[in-house]
């Protein structure tokens, strides 16, 4: 037993001394181990995969004529929400800006999801907005009488009508409920 002792010494001592690993050394997260961002959805359903890049919807934007319309998935920031209700929403595309609207006014965005990631999915054309029209937004979107007064010229613009939409996730979104439509006797 005494020859074992100086041999148990020594071999604790090694292992005592031994360098431990550091948790730097450690990859806090590997590719396999990164969460999917979460979505609230709102329409249809949908998901994110296969979504194009807002710089991908402007070069389809540059083939579109005037009788053109095309189905698309993209993912965006909100750059812009109707502040009454949520019915209408703007997002960057190339230099622009692109308001999105839901088909058949069939659902709303959060009313304070400016900011937020989004995923739009459906049909995009090039169109002509009048002036009544665009008095109509200026209006909803809170300007002046004055500057509503001056919108003077229709406006060449792309349309995005999405069937449904994912926002990126976050507390207390202030989200209106469409008006049930009331049926007539």
């Amino acid at each position: 037993m005494k020859t074992y002792l100086p041999l148990f010494f020594i071999i604790f001592s090694i292992i005592g001394c031994k360098e431990t690993q550091k948790e730097t050394d450690i990859p806090a997260v590997n590719d396999e181990q990164v969460e999917e961002m979460a979505y609230m959805s709102y329409g249809s359903k949908i998901t994110a995969e296969n979504a194009i890049s807002t710089a991908e919807l402007f070069e389809k934007y540059q083939t579109l004529t005037d009788s053109d319309t095309i189905q698309v998935k993209v993912k965006s920031e909100i750059l812009d929400v109707c502040p009454k209700k949520g019915c209408w929403v703007k997002m960057a595309v190339g230099s622009d800006t692109t308001r999105v609207m839901f088909k058949d006014y069939g659902f709303f965005l959060p009313k304070n999801g400016k900011g937020k990631e989004v995923v739009f999915e459906g049909k995009v054309y090039k169109s002509i907005t009048d002036v009544e029209t665009l008095r109509h937004y200026a209006e909803d979107a809170g300007k002046s009488q004055e500057e509503i007064e001056k919108i003077n010229e229709p406006e060449t613009s792309y349309t995005f009508i999405a069937d449904g939409a994912l926002v990126e996730e976050f507390e207390n979104p202030d989200v209106e409920m469409p008006a049930e439509e009331s049926a007539s006797e």
